[in-house]
């Protein structure tokens, strides 16, 4: 299997754990069966919308959902079943540091569900403790090694939180940070984590506001001959409206080829359904309509294949 992925690719995420289960359930662990079981089949009604819009036209071939085991197990198998793209989370959930979720065990765990990606969540900031930095790298080469050596996809999710100074550097502004210093520290932490030995097939990025910030990262993660390796947006919680503009200004650039946007569309679906404001058919069409929504803004936005 050659590195990189260049097919469009809409994802699904809903692998949220540790937020997921305090934010949504108000639940603290450990979990009962009982609340184990209620999570559980809050994902299975996101799966439900995700399928409904399937079914309602958006193409499978490019469609795909990102979900965990620890309670998403039956998902993972049912859509393998259905030949559904599926990508698995491997990275400790709750956890500012990198560490597998099944420690040493972490291969087992991949080879039971057989993802079409392996999927890790990082956060990286060149600027960084060094020593933090460095444990990271490690175990994210041997994860690296891992998908090169079985021949399975890698996914990696790059979230660059600040630091505390780079925030004093902007007054403490977020929206600040995003625009002026994220990018660039986007593209070094890219630069770092190839030089240590990290070959992701697909990076999973926060959005850009800047087309031109855009395109820098995909020639960050395309460097030096890695022609194929594609990237794409994440939707981090935002609005509508943020996340129908970062869709728009990649899917203008070759090398974006898709996104994964969890919380956005599902979150208020599930959490009417859990408050018994609407029904499980009501809230899988409303999840179903917000993933069609992203999908047909990537769409119409997207610069044209060079096979189409």
């Amino acid at each position: 299997m050659s590195p990189g992925y260049t097919e469009p690719l809409y994802l699904l995420p809903f692998d949220h754990r540790h937020s997921y289960v305090s934010g949504m359930f108000h639940f603290s662990p450990p979990l009962t069966a009982e609340q184990h079981a209620q999570v559980a089949d809050s994902k299975q009604l996101i799966y439900e919308g995700f399928r409904l819009a399937l079914v309602e036209g958006v193409n499978s071939q490019y469609a795909g959902i990102l979900v965990d085991e620890e309670f998403g197990a039956a998902i993972l198998q049912d859509a393998s079943r259905r030949g559904i793209i599926t990508a698995m989370s491997t990275e400790q959930s709750g956890s500012d540091e990198f560490l597998f979720e099944y420690g040493a065990d972490f291969a087992r765990h991949i080879e039971r569900f057989n993802p079409t990606f392996v999927k890790v969540l990082v956060r990286y900031n060149v600027e960084d403790d060094a020593e933090f930095n460095r444990r990271q790298r490690d175990r994210l080469k041997q994860l690296s090694a891992y998908c090169r050596s079985s021949a399975r996809r890698f996914m990696f999710e790059l979230l660059v939180p600040p630091t505390a100074r780079q925030l004093k550097r902007v007054n403490g502004d977020q929206h600040a940070y995003d625009l002026e210093l994220r990018p660039e520290l986007m593209r070094q932490a890219i630069f770092t984590l190839q030089d240590g030995g990290v070959e992701p097939d697909i990076w999973k990025v926060e959005g850009l506001d800047r087309r031109e910030d855009c395109v820098r990262l995909v020639e960050a993660a395309r460097r030096d001959g890695r022609d194929t390796v594609s990237c794409i947006l994440l939707g981090r919680g935002a609005d509508m409206k943020k996340v129908s503009a970062w869709l728009e200004t990649a899917a203008s650039v070759d090398g974006f080829i898709g996104f994964a946007v969890g919380r956005t569309t599902f979150w208020d679906e599930v959490s009417a359904y859990q408050a018994k404001h609407v029904t499980r058919a009501e809230a899988a069409a409303g999840i179903a309509e917000r993933y069609r929504t992203w999908v047909n803004i990537f769409e119409r936005a997207r610069v044209p294949r060079a096979d189409s």
